[in-house]
């Protein structure tokens, strides 16, 4: 009968504004949950049965309407892109932050760091000269000499200690990344049950992406969709993540177990589930900025400080050997160091200011020849110019890299906001459409109600 099917049609709008409502309102309640992804109720019309009555017609107008689905907004392209994004920008702002911290602690330029120590240096020996038999200028060229020493170890130590913190986060994030990949590996296994019954898998779909997400910050890892919902994740082609099945990451080469250095450079291997361990070639992200830190960019400085260390006690040395003591002696070394070790180990050989040679002939006569040679000495400030001149160029140009990605960070995740983030204002517009559907809903449900009445009550009634 018309009039039933249109009780259904009614019950079918109530029905699917009340679930729409149920939406928009738990979109609303997540406003602020970090990683939910707003739903939306897709509607799917209800039209006549698909096979007709042997003895009669359809004659309704449609069977009202039906949830179709909630889905999810999102766009897997644009999740992609941003994955991708997000891996090399953390792997350009680990580089800026620890660069930029060794740039300070450089402290050039300025007047306490290795520079200035060097022209202190420099001119100590310059006072000497001018008046070679003073104890205080030949006490002032051995407190600069410990200075400089001082100067040039304590940015060694700083260099060191930047690595030695970078090895710990190491650790810290491979840790991290066999933890996040074993959830993302439990999680796929409950989206592909939570699929197979046909229950709501929303929940866990954004759990799956927050894991993804985070594991392509830390490792530049790539994701592959699976037909059951889940995500593959590959390292540079290595698989870490496939299906419910989590590999593991490790340390290969460069980093012990405890955090020590083993003088290689940062290598990672994958073991699957199967055992079988395969080697990354490379990998962005936060790890892989860290590894080219501890690999090329802090071994290289510090190499380079102590090339410019080794320099200064070789031509020093050499310089102050040909010349003579107060006592007419020959000069001995100013300065020691220890081979392996240059700028971490250098010192200041002598403590006796009458052992400072700088006189250029012998007999312990009033001369200041050595000393002028010795505050000509100037190869060494410009093998230091370079050395932090091209550590200021790296650093400019990773500030500038990371600028740059930010940039197209901040678009891409506009983009994915704009798509996936929950807007009050346009859920309060669904709420309210939902309701007033619902209430219209209503009112149908009402009339026809009082037309069956009126037919069934009141057919044959004359007054």
């Amino acid at each position: 009968m018309a009039a039933f099917s249109s009780l259904e049609t009614a019950l079918s709008a109530l029905r699917y504004n009340r679930v729409a409502m149920d939406v928009a309102s738990n979109n609303i309640a997540n406003a602020g949950t970090d990683g939910y992804v707003r739903r939306r109720a897709e509607g799917v019309s209800v039209g006549a049965p698909d096979r007709p009555a042997m003895w009669s017609r359809y004659e309704g107008a449609g069977g009202g309407v039906a949830v179709g689905s909630i889905n999810r907004m999102t766009d897997p392209l644009l999740d992609i892109r941003a994955r991708r994004e997000h891996g090399n920008q953390a792997y350009l702002d680990i580089r800026q932050a620890v660069l930029e911290r060794v740039e300070t602690g450089i402290g050039e330029p300025g007047d306490s760091g290795v520079a200035a120590a060097l022209a202190d240096f420099r001119s100590a020996w310059h006072d000497l000269a001018n008046n070679p038999g003073s104890d205080a200028a030949r006490s002032q060229v051995l407190g600069r000499a410990t200075a400089l020493a001082d100067a040039i170890r304590v940015q060694s130590r700083n260099v060191e200690a930047e690595a030695g913190d970078q090895r710990m986060r190491l650790l810290s994030d491979v840790a991290e990344v066999n933890t996040v990949a074993s959830d993302l590996a439990a999680t796929n296994a409950s989206i592909a049950v939570a699929t197979l019954n046909g229950t709501d898998a929303g929940i866990l779909l954004d759990k799956r992406d927050q894991l993804a997400m985070r594991l392509s910050a830390l490792t530049g890892a790539t994701t592959t969709a699976r037909a059951d919902g889940g995500f593959d994740v590959s390292v540079n082609g290595v698989p870490l993540v496939v299906g419910k099945t989590a590999g593991t990451l490790d340390i290969a080469t460069g980093v012990t177990p405890t955090g020590g250095a083993d003088g290689n450079p940062v290598t990672f291997s994958i073991t699957d589930g199967s055992g079988t361990t395969a080697l990354p070639a490379g990998m962005t992200g936060e790890i892989g900025g860290v590894a080219d830190l501890l690999s090329t960019t802090l071994p290289a400085y510090a190499a380079g400080l102590g090339a410019v260390a080794k320099e200064l006690a070789d031509t020093v040395n050499a310089q102050h050997a040909l010349g003579f003591d107060a006592a007419g002696n020959p000069g001995t070394a100013l300065f020691a160091y220890n081979a392996a070790d240059p700028a971490g180990s250098l010192s200041v050989a002598i403590t006796d200011p009458d052992l400072v040679a700088a006189s250029a002939v012998a007999g312990g006569g009033l001369d200041g020849g050595n000393a002028t040679a010795l505050s000509n000495l100037t190869a060494v400030e410009g093998s230091y110019q370079r050395l932090v001149n091209g550590f200021g160029t790296e650093v400019a140009s990773v500030r500038r890299l990371a600028a740059n990605q930010q940039v197209l960070t901040s678009q891409v995740d506009g983009s994915r906001e704009q798509l996936s983030g929950v807007s009050l204002d346009e859920e309060m517009v669904s709420m309210l459409a939902a309701q007033r559907a619902y209430e219209a809903a209503s009112r149908v449900m009402t009339t026809v109600d009082s037309v069956l009445d009126t037919l069934i009550n009141r057919t044959g009634v004359t007054r």
